[in-house]
């Protein structure tokens, strides 16, 4: 097969966990940037990548890398890439973009170009005048970043966070990917008691559940590139069944609490999507006043925030009874994610080691207690 450089953008603060799961998959040449980690490989490694990936978004073949000062170079760069390599004569392919610090800043314009770009590479290529777009879509994405373009094709389709088991949420749910991180930097692995007591739609206990289980995440979904021709079918089945191979069994213990029964209700629900409810006990409870499940054990979980003055106000006193709550729980290690910059303060004790993410575009901190 041929090798190609692959991309995956991933949320802020999280590439060093991406770069290390690709290891992990033994994929050649990572290398890890802001927002995003590269490696090499070939299509098995491509599919092997979307189907395990925990915290990328998606994965994307780099096609090339120019310098875009002017439209010009843009429509140049992008008409010299070798589409025709991957798109065939019935290919859709639309092209989304963003631009930052770079004199080409019309997103829309510079999408125009691009498209025109490859219409005219395409064209030429076919003998067409005009291309017919009816057959499998082959989503082209650029980035300019200090005017240098890069150009991408995205083989994942839609985002690898959405696992297909969250059909409905509540009212701020928790990216699937941020939630797989959450359960990483706590190193759960099943050993131990695992329990959110902010369990919400379950989105962290069901990934804990991934993370004892060792289930790849991306086994019951489809991807954009399944239904290229350029791609050998027997990739996704092989990355499926590897996947499948690596799966463990056993007695897990893990517990979501909720003091809403709407949101225990989802959480069973999406569980049973997810193919992990009879690994989970969800039920409603108030994180407040439930006893601890054990003497030890690790708590991960996501309390809710809010974004206006009197729902942080109240944000702020549920940290402070929830440290409360916590004060004497020694044998428990605790992974709290938080937007609140005095969290520390609220909940009563400095957390042992803190790391800055991003949930979305809200700057947050899980602060780890061990």
């Amino acid at each position: 097969m041929e090798h190609f450089t692959f991309a995956v953008p991933c949320l802020f603060g999280l590439e060093g966990l991406v770069g290390d799961e690709l290891r992990r998959m033994n994929l050649q040449s990572v290398r890890v940037e802001d927002r995003r980690v590269f490696f090499d490989g070939d299509f098995a490694d491509m599919a092997r990548a979307n189907v395990r990936l925990r915290m990328g978004e998606r994965v994307m073949i780099l096609l090339a890398r120019f310098p875009a000062r002017t439209f010009e170079e843009l429509y140049q760069g992008v008409k010299a890439i070798p589409l025709e390599r991957f798109v065939p004569r019935e290919g859709a392919f639309p092209v989304k973009g963003y631009s930052l610090d770079s004199q080409l800043h019309s997103v829309p314009d510079c999408q125009a170009i691009a498209k025109k770009a490859a219409v005219d590479r395409l064209g030429a290529k076919y003998g067409l005048s005009w291309l017919p777009e009816t057959g499998e879509t082959y989503q082209f994405r650029f980035s300019l970043m200090k005017d240098v373009c890069e150009v991408f094709l995205d083989t994942s389709g839609v985002s690898l966070h959405k696992r297909g088991y969250r059909a409905v949420g509540n009212d701020a749910p928790l990216h699937e990917t941020m939630a797989a991180a959450m359960v990483t930097l706590a190193r759960y692995r099943g050993r131990d008691f695992f329990w959110d007591p902010f369990c919400g739609s379950g989105t962290i206990a069901i990934e804990a559940a991934f993370a004892a289980l060792n289930r790849a995440p991306g086994l019951n979904r489809s991807f954009g590139a399944e239904c290229w021709g350029c791609v050998p079918p027997v990739v996704w089945k092989n990355a499926r069944q590897e996947a499948r191979d690596g799966e463990f069994r056993g007695n897990y213990r893990i517990l979501g609490t909720d003091n809403d029964p709407g949101a225990i209700a989802i959480a069973i629900s999406n569980a049973k999507k997810a193919g992990v409810a009879g690994y989970i006990d969800f039920h409603e409870a108030d994180a407040l006043r439930q006893s601890l499940p054990c003497d030890q054990g690790v708590i991960v979980c996501n309390p809710p925030y809010g974004e206006r003055m009197l729902e942080q106000r109240e944000a702020q006193q549920l940290m402070r009874a929830f440290g409360r709550h916590l004060k004497f729980a020694d044998g428990w290690k605790k992974y709290i994610l938080s937007s609140e910059p005095e969290f520390e303060h609220f909940f009563g004790r400095q957390a042992t080691k803190k790391r800055k993410l991003y949930n979305g575009r809200l700057q947050c901190n899980v602060y780890m207690y061990f």
